[in-house]
């Protein structure tokens, strides 16, 4: 299919961008394209013009700062995996990262712009949310921090004004000794997520948790905290109350069935993953290292 008929800009300022999103409540911000256009293809998305930002200057690099690791919207997914001071400060994100998609999409798809698309089942909305994250948006009012709690709202949908363009995520860095993991189940790899599980873990010297952060994607229309489970773990040893933590998970599955997955299959798999997870990430906690 093609796309129904869209008008094109090309700005080279974030003023300039502004001000056409400002004229235009139907226009789409351009960044990677990786996700719109095939959705524009579709007729699932119909703009009424592409605002293409590969030109606005200030928008591309990556920096680590306040805690976390700062990525401007025209930063690709394989500069973001890649970069050797992201892998130090937060392993877990080249670990997410090979996740997504393929090295070709990987190359041209951006951070900022999954993030901005929104899909329930992709692998940047769930990392923003494990950690805690947030994006900053501009918008004729100047800019805004918006947690990731607030910010994916529905499916495709996200807290963004149509006059509001967002400029960077910030990725909280990994706690000193925290153990990670991040799995997910595809029908392929490189497919998005029928569930996919993300965790980070630091234990106390008597091998208590201390802290926990659990979160997932593909079970409903958002990337959600498993709040519950993180309740039942937080000064426990996990052996006994693992089990008990991930079938309390269980309820957190929204999703329809659909022609991928039931939503049986879905509440079976996270089960697993939130078993496998969690245990990975304590192995991998530093022992003696500061939490």
């Amino acid at each position: 299919m093609k796309p129904s008929l869209f008008g094109y800009h090309a700005p080279k300022t974030l003023a300039e961008a502004g001000a056409i999103l400002a004229q235009d409540a139907d226009a789409t911000v351009l960044a990677g394209g990786q996700s719109l256009l095939p959705a524009m293809n579709f007729r699932v998305a119909a703009p009424s013009a592409l605002v293409d930002i590969q030109h606005v200057e200030g928008l591309k690099g990556i920096s680590i700062k306040d805690g976390a690791i700062a990525v401007r919207a025209m930063t690709r997914h394989r500069e973001f995996e890649l970069d050797e001071q992201v892998r130090q400060a937060n392993p877990l994100v080249a670990e997410v990262m090979q996740h997504v998609a393929h090295v070709p999409i990987r190359n041209r798809g951006t951070v900022v712009g999954s993030l901005c698309h929104a899909d329930p089942s992709a692998e940047m909305p769930l990392l923003l949310t494990l950690l805690g994250g947030s994006v900053i948006a501009q918008g004729p009012n100047g800019a805004r921090e918006i947690a990731a709690e607030d910010f994916f709202t529905s499916f495709l949908t996200t807290a963004r004004k149509s006059d509001e363009l967002v400029i960077e995520a910030r990725f909280p860095l990994l706690p000193a000794g925290a153990g990670w993991a991040f799995d997910e189940v595809t029908r392929r790899h490189g497919d998005f997520a029928l569930v996919g599980v993300g965790c980070i873990v630091t234990l106390d010297a008597q091998g208590k948790v201390q802290t926990i952060q659990l979160a997932a994607c593909g079970i409903a229309d958002r990337p959600v905290r498993l709040t519950e489970a993180e309740a039942m773990l937080k000064g426990s040893t996990l052996t006994p109350d693992l089990d008990a933590a991930a079938n309390a998970s269980l309820s957190a599955v929204v999703a329809p069935d659909d022609m991928h997955a039931s939503a049986s299959y879905r509440r079976r798999a996270l089960k697993a993953l939130i078993t496998r997870m969690v245990t990975k990430a304590a192995s991998r906690v530093r022992p003696g290292a500061p939490s």
